[in-house]
């Protein structure tokens, strides 16, 4: 298989440019246009092309393409080029800012500029600049020779990116890149106009109602302790922070603060309303995502921007300003973007949902062999849960018992203590006091003595970490820990990565920080536990997504679940070998209980 390195050189200017725009819209505008391109073959010399789009298409038609592995960096852009408007289908796309997030990690530069001064590969040009506003016939033919020289510098530091960062990386991560690029590249969902158009203008209606009928003022809006108690007149518990100058617990109601941003995305309209009033936002994210599904709608097919690990579990996330990871589904209303989301003529999807594979991860790796059992005898943990805090026979517990069982088993599992556990439950309508919230949370610890063992081993790893030590964490033979690489070696092989891990000593103890994007981030050995766990539930689903690939259409994975579309007449095979997969667990995890849900329909949304 040959290996194709590219990069496109495109016409930009002040307005029309990536910064300014998707890459969906970039591409699919009237005013793109191609300068040129620069290829290489293997290890032979870098061409320069550049010429009009029938030119190029006939340069293009000379490769052998469906022979080929091609590789670019940022290879979302590069391989949409190639796709929709050439044609054109390799084999493999393969991209070396995905490489680069799994080899270092998301906290890492991922330009290609910084990628080549970490390895120091030589310099990256400049000339891109030059180029602003300029069209390719208005080049002059020296210039456009320079530009060649710039773009053909660029492919050179692209494949010499990968020959460094592919040696030992996992062939089956390249896999996982290549199915994850194709749901972008390769667009086959189509979106509903119609629906689309109506479900804007009525989440439009809604907001102004929703803020009429709130009677909230500016100054209700500009005061935290009154707009928090907004939040808490909808049932959402406000997010809070140790203030650096008091070092107390705080409202996090800043536009930067994490918590608050994440409530931009909450799926009730009324929180989103009243967040973006708060910000002096004109929109909400409902209507300002549904008015980009519109215009995506008007333009073409739905292409799925997933982004390969997004997240520093190596989970992927959303990209291209359409965070598909978090669409509203509950509630008709709400479901409307999920439902716009449909198959091609012929075709329904199948949306197949791991069940509780974090909880069913956590008790396997812990050695909660009880717990574990229970999940796989398809026992209700939920019940059995609330049966043993209401003290009651299982077949006696109420709906409301079995809530709060199923909010301890999903919530407490990683350390949580009594004051969050309070918290969680408020946001669900569900009042009780703090001595109650302690009584619960130790009932868990108590019945599950070794997943709370696990978290000290988590505590003690960054400790041994700090240390230069290595340490054991959980079932013996899936995860290792690498002080010299500071973190843990996932199944799949790459790394979960504690950058410049510290440890500090305060009134509470030993502390420790590590370095993110966000800054000094604070960890511990109970959210080691769950970065770990949803580390290995992401390396489960992706082994899953790629048996899946084998014989059907991948469209979109979300968190724990895989969509595929197929023929209307393969869905009665397809779904139960859909679920067969989903319920099948590498040879590593032996005796990890796994279990799915899966549903069918003509649109995303239907399928739930």
């Amino acid at each position: 298989m040959d290996l194709i390195t590219i990069d496109f050189e495109t016409y930009y200017d002040q307005d029309f440019s990536l910064k300014k725009l998707t890459t969906e819209e970039y591409i699919r505008d009237s005013r793109f246009q191609v300068i040129g391109v620069a290829i290489k073959i293997n290890k032979e010399s870098t061409e320069w092309a550049s010429g009009t789009y029938e030119q190029l298409k006939d340069y293009f038609d000379t490769f052998n393409w469906k022979d080929s592995m091609v590789l670019a960096h940022n290879t979302m852009f590069d391989g949409a080029i190639l796709g929709w408007l050439f044609g054109v289908k390799p084999k493999v796309w393969v991209d070396t800012l995905c490489l680069a997030r799994a080899v270092h990690g998301t906290n890492a530069g991922g330009s290609l500029q910084a990628l080549t001064e970490r390895y120091e590969l030589g310099a990256k040009g400049t000339e891109v600049a030059a180029a602003k506003g300029k069209r390719r016939e208005d080049f002059t033919d020296e210039e456009l020779s320079r530009y060649g020289d710039y773009c053909i510098n660029d492919v050179e530091l692209t494949h010499k990116l990968f020959g460094i960062m592919v040696k030992g990386f996992p062939k089956q991560e390249l896999k996982v890149i290549d199915k994850t690029l194709r749901m972008f590249i390769d667009p086959i969902l189509e979106l509903d106009l119609g629906l689309l158009e109506y479900h804007l203008e009525n989440t439009k209606d809604r907001k102004d109602k929703l803020l009429e009928e709130a009677g909230v003022t500016k100054e209700d809006l500009m005061s935290n302790p009154k707009f928090a108690e907004l939040l808490i007149e909808l049932g959402v518990t406000p997010p809070k922070k140790i203030s650096l100058t008091t070092g107390k617990e705080t409202l996090a109601l800043a536009k930067t603060d994490e918590g608050f941003k994440a409530l931009e995305e909450h799926e009730n309209l009324a929180v989103q309303t009243l967040v973006a009033a708060r910000l002096g936002n004109k929109s909400t994210l409902e209507e300002t995502r549904t008015q980009r599904f519109i215009d995506i709608a008007k333009r073409g097919t739905l292409p799925v921007p997933i982004q390969y690990y997004a997240a520093h579990t190596g989970r992927w996330g959303g990209a291209d300003k359409i965070n598909l990871q978090n669409l509203p589904s509950r509630g008709l209303n709400k479901k409307k973007l999920k439902n716009s989301i449909t198959a091609p003529e012929g075709h329904k999807l199948i949306d197949a949902d791991s069940s509780q594979i974090e909880a069913r991860v956590l008790a396997w790796l812990a050695g909660q062999d009880d717990l574990t059992e229970a999940f796989a005898n398809g026992e209700d943990v939920y019940k059995k849960m609330a049966s043993r805090i209401y003290n009651v026979e299982e077949e006696n517990v109420t709906k409301d018992q079995r809530f709060v069982g199923k909010t301890t088993i999903l919530g407490a599992g990683y350390g949580m203590g009594a004051v969050r556990f309070q918290d969680q439950l408020a946001t669900f309508g569900f009042d009780i006091e703090l001595n109650e919230a302690r009584r619960v949370i130790q009932i868990y610890r108590d019945s599950n003595w070794k997943i709370s063992h696990l978290w000290r081993e988590g505590q003690n790893m960054l400790t041994e970490l700090t240390r230069g030590n290595n340490a054991n964490l959980g079932k013996k033979g899936v995860l290792k820990v690498d002080a010299d690489r500071q973190g843990i070696v996932l199944p799949s092989k790459l790394l979960l990565k504690y950058e410049d891990l510290e440890a500090t000593q305060d009134e509470k103890g030993l502390q420790f920080i590590y370095k993110t994007r966000r800054g000094p981030t604070k960890i511990y050995g109970g959210k080691v536990v769950e970065n770990v766990c949803q580390a290995i539930a992401r390396c489960i689903i992706a082994e899953q997504m790629l048996k899946i690939a084998g014989r059907y259409r991948v469209v979109m994975t979300v968190h724990d679940s895989i969509v595929c579309c197929v023929s209307d007449t393969e869905v009665s095979e397809a779904q139960p070998y859909i679920e067969e997969c989903m319920r099948w667990a590498p040879d590593w995890a032996a005796g990890l209980p796994i279990d799915c849900e899966s549903g069918v329909g003509s649109s995303y949304g239907e399928c739930e």
